[in-house]
């Protein structure tokens, strides 16, 4: 073969018998990375605290509620729900920090169901708008604790339909 260089053809040189990549570079060992231990978690007691109100709150949660439709009826209800609301803010606030023990988790999940099982149980509340808001209220909370499972506990709308005839 020939090689073209500007014009001058020069004969291509001979590479028979050399022998390529045999002087390559030594690969560079590196260790294994050491496993890391995991640090024990220790929160801090105001940590430990708060999740010990919350536990608190929940718990009682379901004896205020009827405490508040025995005292004010369904008005009372209504507005135990926006209470309740707040409490679900804080609880997803102190939830997204990460400060949440499985236990208050597990106790908030345990209320839910509660709440709803007296809504329908012992309270007789006749203002499906009402039912709706603490289902949804239920519902946001469950949302943000257990987002993948469906629940299929809550009360059906109970609307009064009067068709008129013609």
């Amino acid at each position: 073969m020939a090689a073209d260089y500007g014009g001058n053809w020069e004969p291509e040189a001979d590479y028979t018998g050399h022998q390529w990549f045999t002087n390559l570079p030594p690969k560079a060992k590196t260790p294994p990375p050491a496993p890391s231990p995991k640090p024990t978690y220790v929160p801090e007691p105001v940590i430990v605290e708060r999740n010990a109100v919350f536990m608190y709150a929940l718990k009682s949660a379901p004896d205020v509620l009827m405490e508040q439709y025995k005292a004010f009826g369904q008005l009372g209800v209504l507005g135990w729900c926006s209470e309740f609301s707040e409490l679900i803010d804080e609880l997803k606030e102190f939830g997204s920090q990460g400060h949440m023990f499985t236990d208050t988790r597990e106790q908030a999940l345990e209320t839910c169901t509660d709440l709803l099982h007296s809504l329908v149980a012992d309270m007789d509340v006749k203002m499906q708008i009402i039912v709706m808001f603490l289902s949804f209220q239920v519902q946001r909370l469950r949302k943000f604790l257990d987002a993948s499972t469906e629940f299929d506990d809550y009360p059906q709308p109970n609307f009064p339909i009067h068709f008129m005839q013609r």
